[in-house]
């Protein structure tokens, strides 16, 4: 007998999948949205099929926060094999060019700070980035080149973590938005005077979600459907845990909810906005409740994404 499929409710919240190898970050929000019957999904930053580790997937109302968990900072553990370049600069692609130098620990360690900050980095050829209206990896994977041009990214921290073997050396690095490991480990192998790739990609953190709270997604499976009272199913602003909150009541909350900003001048008020700075943004909360995304502008409170409930 086919597997009824759950009745479909309204669910908001976060999901942290500890995604495997060999599967999409498509198909992963794909098979959670049919154990939720249906729910709204979006997710908190792709991960390559080669790569594993933290995929923060949001439900209804969640999906509006989205956007705040891209900005935030991200940890990955990799592992390099030196000697060999890909056409995808990792392991999935096919081999472009070989080389036998093979760095010590200190040569690595002495051009790490050259990778580490503010830096200017070309995209790999197989991503997401578009090129005239088409992505960088339908331009490869027709046998065109894609004009990839260098632009900014931010590389918070890169360590090297430990020497596996002549070929294999692991690194954690921690990035800001849009950062391609896959290009780091590219153009450190070039700095070093030879080629490589990654072999392997853990995600530990995206933002706030750690892999620590992360689940398998076949772990989800086996119980058969989603719902409000999952375990795993954390809240909505746990996106945003960052972000200063406000303390609103309900006259206010419904306020931010009809798009209106919040004056508050009052006596009473400056105790609640004491910590807050000009063009903050800010969470307004009516009790463990997101009422909306806001901006802070000299006592004003102006909502930028409203939740409802």
């Amino acid at each position: 007998m086919p597997r009824r499929r759950p009745k479909r409710v309204d669910l908001n919240g976060w999901i942290v999948v500890d995604k495997s190898a060999g599967m999409t970050s498509t198909t992963v929000c794909n098979r959670i949205k049919r154990l939720t019957g249906g729910a709204k999904i979006g997710h908190g930053g792709a991960l390559d099929p080669l790569a594993t580790g933290v995929l923060p997937v949001a439900l209804g109302q969640a999906t509006k926060t989205v956007s705040w968990v891209m900005e935030g900072s991200k940890v990955y553990r990799f592992t390099m094999r030196w000697g060999e370049a890909r056409d995808t600069d990792d392991a999935d692609g096919r081999v472009t060019a070989t080389s036998a130098v093979r760095p010590d620990d200190d040569a690595i360690r002495n051009v790490l700070p050259a990778f580490t900050g503010q830096i200017m980095q070309v995209p790999p050829r197989y991503s997401a980035v578009k090129i005239g209206g088409k992505r960088a990896y339908d331009l490869a994977r027709a046998d065109k080149e894609p004009d990839l041009q260098a632009r900014p990214a931010e590389v918070i921290a890169l360590r090297l973590e430990r020497r596996i073997d002549d070929d294999l050396t692991e690194f954690t690095a921690e990035t800001g938005k849009g950062v391609y490991v896959r290009a780091i480990a590219r153009d450190l192998a070039a700095a070093l005077g030879t080629v490589g790739h990654v072999s392997m990609l853990r995600r530990l953190r995206v933002g706030p979600f750690r892999v620590e709270d992360a689940i398998a997604l076949e772990e989800m499976e086996a119980l058969a459907h989603i719902d409000s009272e999952s375990v795993f199913l954390l809240p909505t602003d746990m996106s945003l845990a960052d972000i200063p909150a406000l303390s609103v009541s309900e006259q206010e909350a419904a306020a931010l909810r009809n798009g209106q900003a919040l004056r508050l001048f009052s006596a009473a008020d400056l105790s609640r906005i004491a910590g807050l700075r000009d063009g903050m943004t800010i969470r307004a909360r009516m009790g463990e409740v997101l009422i909306a995304v806001a901006r802070y502008e000299s006592g004003t409170v102006r909502p930028v994404r409203v939740v409802n409930p």
